[in-house]
C-alpha cells in the first residue's frame, strides 16, 4: 500500500508539474509579443530619433524629423501591434490563404489570385514617384526590423498555425489599398439575376429590378428627366463568406457629413464620418498620429499593412468616406473555339485565352495546381460558381490602372480644395462619395469614382462577349464627375443612397442602399439652424428608422383587418400601433418589426424561388431590399404577394403582412416569453467580436479571443446601424467601424471611437478597450496639438 501511494503521489504531482507546465507556455504563447510601450529601442537606419506617445488608449502619436523616419517608425508600431493580422492580410491579397489555414481555402485563393492585385501592384510600383516609394520601401523595413528583433516573441497566432512571417515588400502594402476596390457585399448578383430571369416569370422578373424613375433623394440633386429603366445596368460584385469569416472585409456602406461654420455653433465647419465594416477583432482600423516637423501632421485611420492615414485630418482639411455604389463591374459570355478550347471568339477571330498554371500550397504541406484562364477583359470566373455549359468572364475596375495610394498621399498633405480634388483624380478602383471641410471654412462632396463608359442597352444580366460592342469605353472624365462645393444649405451628406439625379448623363450605378440612413441624417441636420458637436453625436448614435416611417402605415393598415388573433398577436399589434419606430435594443416593438420583416421577406420570395435560389438572393442585400421596397410601397398589387404552393386561393398583400406578423410573433415569444411588452429588440440582436480562430472553441476559451455577445439596438436602416445577414437574422456583422467628428475650430476638440482596440494581441489591455464605449455611445478625446498630446499621454518612448 506504501509503495502504491507513493506512487500516486508521485503521478499526482507530475500531472500538477504537467498543468503549471502546460499554463506556463501557453501564458508564455498568449503573453510573449505584448510590447513595452514605454521602452526606447534602436531601429536602424534613422536619420534622428523619433518620438512616440501613447494615450490611455495606446494610440500612437509619432513625432519625426522626416518622412523617411516617420514611415520606418510606423512600420515598426504597426507590427508591434497588428503583425498577424498584416501577414493574414497579405495572405488574402496573395491568393495564399491555404498555406495558413487549412485546403478549405483553396478555391478562395484561386479566385484571389484571378483578382491579380500583385500585378497590378507591380505596375503601380514601377511608376510610382521616389516620394512614395520611399514611404514604401521605410514602411516594409520598419515591418522587416520588427520581425527579425523579434523571433522569439511572435503574435500567438504564428505559434498556433506553426508557420513564420515572410519578408515584407512594398508591394504587399500597395496589394492592400488594391483590395479596398474589392466589394464584398453585393455578390454573384448578374449571375443570380441570370439564374432568377430562368425560373419566373417575366413579370415577377421585372418587379424584382430597381426602379431609378422613383422619386429618390440623391446625394448630388439635380433636375427630373424620363430615363427608360431597361438601359440600367446593375453594379454587381462578388461574394466570398469566407473572406467575411476572416475579418478580411471591405468598404460595403457609410454615413458621412458635413456643416459649414454658418450652421455650427463654433462658426467653422464640422464634419462627421462612420465608415460600416465587418465588426471583428482586431478591427481593421489603427488608429495614429504622424508628425513630420515643421512640414506633415495628419490624423486618423490607418489600415494595416499600410503607412497611411485613409480617413482622417491635417493641419488644414478633414475627409471621410462613403461607398458610391459604382456598377464597375460587368459578366460577359464568350463563345468558346469549339475545335480549340483554349480560344474565344472576338469581332470575328479566334483569340487565345491566357492560360496560367498556378501552384496552391496547403497548410498540410500539400500542392495543388489548377488553371486561370483571362480574356482581354479579365478572369473566367464561370467555373468559381460550377455555371454549366457557358464561359463567363469578369471585367472590373480593380483590373484598371489607377493608384489610389496617390490619392491617399497626397489627401494627407492636402492645404485646400483644389489639392483634395487633384489627389482624388487616381482613386478611379474604389470609388467613394468623400466628404470635405477646411480650415478656411469650406466644405464638400465629391463622387470619386471610376464610372465605365460603355453601351447599355441589354437588361440586367450578362452581356455578350462575342464583339467589343459591350466593352468599356474609358471612364467619365473626373471633371464631369458629381460634386458639391459650399452649398447654400449649409451641408452636405451622403450615406449609399442613390449617388445623382436622374438628369446626370451618365449612368454611375443602381444597386443603391435604400435612402432611409441618409433622409433621417439630412432630417436631423435640418431639424437646427446651428448644430454643435453633442447634436453630431446624437445623429451618429441615432436609431430611428425613417424605413419603419415610411412601411407602418401600410403594416397597420393590413393587421388592422386581420381576423382571428390571439392574445399574444393582439397584445403585440397594440404595441406596433404605439410605437415612437425606435429601434433601441430595449424597444418591444422593434423586436416585432424586424422578425416581421424579415418574416416578410421569406413569405413573398421563398415559395416561388425554392431554397437555395432563395438563399442566394436574400444574401444580397442590395437585391432583396429594394426589390421589398418596391413591392411594399408601390406594388401591392403584385403577383408575388400569392403563395404559389396554396392552389386553391390567391393570396394578397395583406395575406403575406399577416403571415409575416403571426410567424414573428410565435418566433419571439418561444424565446422571450408570452409577453410582449416584456420583450426587447436587444435580446435577440447581438454583436459578437470575434477573432478570426474563435470558431475553435479550444482556443477561444484558452486566449480569450472573442468579446461578447452584447445586446444591440439599430439596423441596416437607421444612422447607427447594426446589420445582419437576411440568412442568419439577427447575428450583427456589420455595422460602424469607428465614429469620427472633427471640430475644425479646434481639431482637440474632436471625437473618435472604435468598436475594439488598437491591439491586435487577445492578451493586451488594449485589445477590446474600446469596446466599451462604443457600445454605450461614448467617445475619447482625439488629441492634435504636442501639447495636448504630451499633457495626456500614459506611454512615452523614443526610436533611436
Amino acid at each position: 500500500m506504501k509503495i502504491v501511494k507513493r506512487i500516486l503521489s508521485g503521478l499526482l504531482i507530475l500531472v500538477i508539474l504537467a498543468a503549471v507546465a502546460g499554463f506556463a507556455f501557453i501564458r508564455h504563447m498568449g503573453h510573449r509579443a505584448l510590447p513595452d510601450y514605454n521602452h526606447d529601442l534602436p531601429l536602424k537606419g534613422l536619420h534622428a530619433p523619433v518620438e512616440v506617445y501613447r494615450d490611455n488608449y495606446a494610440i500612437p502619436h509619432i513625432y519625426a524629423d522626416d518622412e523617411h523616419d516617420l514611415y520606418l517608425a510606423v512600420g515598426y508600431i504597426m507590427a508591434e501591434d497588428r503583425l498577424w493580422q498584416m501577414d493574414m492580410l497579405r495572405h488574402v491579397t496573395e491568393g495564399r490563404l491555404s498555406e495558413i489555414l487549412g485546403k478549405s481555402f483553396v478555391d478562395t485563393d484561386l479566385l484571389l489570385r484571378a483578382l491579380r492585385f500583385q500585378e497590378k501592384s507591380e505596375k503601380i510600383l514601377a511608376q510610382t514617384e521616389p516620394s512614395t516609394r520611399e514611404a514604401l520601401d521605410a514602411f516594409a523595413e520598419g515591418v522587416n526590423q520588427y520581425m527579425e528583433n523579434n523571433k522569439r516573441k511572435l503574435p500567438p497566432e504564428f505559434g498556433i498555425l506553426r508557420y513564420k512571417p515572410e519578408k515584407w515588400e512594398p508591394c504587399h502594402s500597395l496589394n492592400m489599398v488594391g483590395y479596398m476596390a474589392w466589394d464584398l457585399k453585393a455578390g454573384w448578383s448578374e449571375i443570380i439575376l441570370s439564374a432568377l430571369q430562368k425560373s419566373i416569370d417575366s413579370v415577377r422578373y421585372q418587379q424584382l429590378l430597381p426602379d431609378l424613375l422613383r422619386s429618390q433623394p440623391a446625394v448630388f440633386p439635380g433636375k427630373k428627366t424620363k430615363i427608360s429603366t431597361s438601359v440600367l445596368l446593375p453594379d454587381m460584385m462578388l461574394k466570398l463568406a469566407t473572406l467575411k469569416d476572416i475579418g478580411a472585409d471591405v468598404l460595403e456602406a457609410s454615413n458621412n457629413w458635413a456643416v459649414s461654420g454658418s450652421k455650427s455653433t463654433t462658426g467653422m465647419p464640422l464634419l462627421a464620418n462612420d465608415m460600416h465594416l465587418s465588426l471583428s477583432a482586431p478591427g481593421i482600423w489603427y488608429q495614429m498620429h504622424q508628425v513630420v516637423k515643421g512640414k506633415y501632421n495628419v490624423t486618423g485611420l490607418g489600415l494595416p499593412c499600410t503607412p497611411l492615414i485613409i480617413c482622417g485630418h491635417n493641419d488644414s482639411i478633414a475627409w471621410g468616406m462613403t461607398n458610391t455604389y459604382v456598377d464597375n463591374l460587368d459578366f460577359y459570355e464568350e463563345i468558346v473555339n469549339p475545335q480549340d478550347s483554349g480560344q474565344y471568339r472576338y469581332n470575328g477571330e479566334w483569340r487565345d485565352f491566357d492560360i496560367r498554371k498556378v501552384l496552391i500550397r496547403t497548410s498540410a504541406g500539400e500542392e495543388i495546381e489548377k488553371t486561370l484562364r483571362f480574356s482581354h477583359r479579365g478572369p473566367v470566373v464561370s467555373s468559381f460558381k460550377k455555371i454549366p455549359d457557358r464561359v463567363v468572364t469578369m471585367h472590373w475596375a480593380g483590373d484598371e490602372m489607377s493608384d489610389e495610394f496617390r490619392t491617399i498621399m497626397l489627401l494627407n498633405r492636402a492645404d485646400n480644395w483644389n489639392d483634395f480634388t487633384s489627389a482624388l483624380k487616381t482613386f478611379q478602383s474604389i470609388s467613394q462619395n468623400v466628404v470635405y471641410a477646411d480650415r478656411k471654412g469650406n466644405i464638400g462632396l465629391y463622387c470619386a469614382a471610376g464610372v465605365p463608359l460603355r453601351k447599355r442597352d441589354i437588361p440586367f444580366g450578362v452581356l455578350p462577349g462575342d464583339t467589343d460592342e459591350y466593352d468599356w469605353k474609358g471612364y467619365v472624365p473626373f471633371e464631369e464627375l458629381p460634386y458639391l462645393f459650399n452649398p447654400v444649405n449649409g451641408y452636405v451628406a451622403s450615406a449609399n443612397n442613390r449617388t445623382a439625379a436622374p438628369d446626370y448623363p451618365y449612368h454611375i450605378g443602381s444597386w443603391y442602399q435604400p435612402p432611409d440612413r441618409f433622409e433621417r441624417i439630412v432630417e436631423l441636420l435640418s431639424a437646427k439652424e446651428i448644430l454643435s458637436v453633442e447634436d453630431f453625436k446624437s445623429i451618429q448614435l441615432d436609431q430611428k428608422s425613417k424605413m419603419a416611417d415610411r412601411y407602418m402605415p401600410y403594416i397597420l393598415s393590413a393587421l388592422g383587418g386581420m381576423k382571428d388573433m390571439n392574445p399574444v398577436e393582439s397584445k403585440a399589434y397594440e404595441i406596433l400601433k404605439n410605437w415612437d419606430h425606435s429601434m433601441a435594443a430595449q424597444n418591444a416593438a422593434a423586436a416585432i418589426f424586424e422578425t416581421l420583416y424579415t418574416e416578410f421577406v421569406r413569405c413573398i420570395f421563398s415559395d416561388e424561388l425554392g431554397s437555395e435560389l432563395y438563399g442566394s438572393y436574400s444574401g444580397v442585400s442590395s437585391l432583396y431590399r429594394n426589390a421589398t421596397d418596391q413591392l411594399l410601397i408601390s406594388r401591392r398589387n403584385s403577383e408575388w404577394f400569392d403563395d404559389v404552393s396554396t392552389l386553391q386561393s390567391i393570396e394578397n398583400f395583406n395575406d403575406r403582412v399577416a403571415c409575416a406578423f403571426s410567424k414573428a410573433v410565435s418566433f419571439i415569444a418561444t424565446t422571450q416569453g408570452n409577453n410582449p411588452e416584456t420583450w426587447q429588440w436587444g435580446n435577440m440582436h447581438h454583436l459578437v467580436l470575434a477573432h478570426p480562430m474563435a470558431t475553435v472553441k479550444v482556443l477561444d476559451k484558452v486566449f480569450k479571443l472573442k468579446r461578447g455577445p452584447f445586446a444591440v439596438g439599430g439596423s441596416f436602416h437607421t444612422v447607427s446601424p447594426f446589420s445582419y445577414d437576411n440568412n442568419k437574422p439577427f447575428e450583427v456583422n456589420h455595422g460602424s467601424s469607428h465614429r469620427h467628428i472633427y471640430d475644425l475650430s479646434n481639431w482637440d476638440n474632436s471625437l473618435t471611437v472604435i468598436p475594439t482596440g488598437n491591439s491586435g494581441i487577445p492578451a493586451s489591455k488594449h485589445y477590446c478597450d474600446q469596446t466599451e464605449l462604443y457600445l454605450n455611445g461614448q467617445y475619447h478625446a482625439d488629441y492634435f496639438s504636442k501639447e495636448k498630446v504630451a499633457e495626456n499621454a500614459v506611454y512615452k518612448m523614443k526610436f533611436y
